[in-house]
């Protein structure tokens, strides 16, 4: 076994032992807003963008789902501009003012080190608007690291319910002797068990109350274009490119 499998395998089972009381509390948050027709937000930037996007709009995942992207915040611009605007602050509110956020709506920022300026004000205006937020972040990371945002918090120490992705400080978990430095992020594949871990207990919940889940089928597969409409149409204008 290489490494980085072993290294992943204890990750998960981390992840199982010790988030599985914010992860029931994070679902039960989430399944009660889209219950009252509410949508789901995430927001992530860097290479956090592609876990926003894990919980959009796919096969096997929920349609109430609105994913806060901006591309000059992601390695699709320039890395040494777009991480650097990572840290510029004032942006959340713009980033926000172009989605329709609602009280009582839920709002997952994530952010492996949780200590950048946008990431943790756009937890602080979710908040100021009514909106319960969840952290994914890095508790071995971010703890040990001081804030870059003016008011010295970040993510964990503003969020309702803290999902750990149970990382290793600077993610890459893999070193060999010899080599200073380190090897195989883990932020990505953690960060997707976890949030495909929420989406199968949101669909239980709402199984559980008799209730049909809002989920997507593949649109490679017969009838999936047809009842992918039939459910979008429900949230069109709540949420972006639909």
């Amino acid at each position: 076994m290489t490494p980085y499998y072993q290294g992943t395998i204890r990750l998960i089972a981390a992840i199982m032992r010790s988030q599985a009381e914010s992860l029931e509390r994070a679902a039960q948050a989430i399944f009660e807003s889209l219950r009252a027709d509410g949508v789901f937000h995430a927001f992530g930037s860097g290479h956090s963008h592609a876990l926003a996007e894990e919980a959009f709009h796919r096969a096997g995942g929920l349609v109430p789902v609105n994913a806060i992207q901006e591309a000059f915040l992601t390695p699709l611009t320039s890395p040494r501009m777009s991480g650097q605007l990572e840290r510029v602050p004032g942006l959340a509110k713009l980033i926000l003012d172009g989605h329709d956020l609602r009280p009582g709506e839920v709002l997952m920022v994530i952010s492996n080190s949780g200590i950048n300026a946008v990431p943790v004000e756009i937890a602080l205006e979710a908040k100021a608007r009514g909106l319960r937020v969840i952290a994914l972040t890095s508790l071995n990371h971010s703890q040990g690291v001081p804030s870059r945002h003016g008011s010295g918090k970040r993510l964990f120490e503003i969020a309702d319910i803290v999902l750990d992705n149970c990382g290793e400080p600077g993610d890459a978990a893999v070193g060999y002797e010899g080599f200073q430095g380190r090897v195989g992020p883990t932020s990505l594949l953690a960060g997707a068990y976890i949030i495909n871990s929420l989406v199968c207990r949101v669909v239980e919940l709402f199984l559980a109350k008799g209730l049909t889940p809002p989920v997507y089928l593949s649109a490679n597969l017969p009838g999936g274009d047809e009842h992918n409409r039939a459910l979008e149409a429900k949230y069109r204008g709540r949420i972006r490119g639909l």
